[in-house]
């Protein structure tokens, strides 16, 4: 009596009504973007308008200067007071 497993068993092909499993949210999304070409472009201008911009690295340098540490537990009154 031989015992069937996945190793013994060979791999067969797919069966031919097997179609490629699209999401609900991936059919949205492509549907979305069949009816309003633009939508792309108008979040690149959203994303530059609030993301990409340019960094003043002296502006920077100065707020890494100016921190102040904070101590291991905030909430802890002053001992020394």
């Amino acid at each position: 009596m031989s015992c069937l497993t996945a190793a013994t068993v060979p791999l067969l092909a797919m069966p031919f009504f097997w179609k490629p499993y699209k999401s609900d949210v991936t059919a949205f999304i492509e549907e979305l973007k069949a009816k309003k070409p633009a939508l792309e472009a108008e979040q690149r201008q959203g994303r530059a308008l609030l993301w990409d911009r340019a960094i003043d690295r002296e502006a920077q340098a100065e707020f890494r200067a100016a921190r102040v540490a904070q101590r291991p537990y905030v909430y802890q009154t002053d001992p020394h007071a």
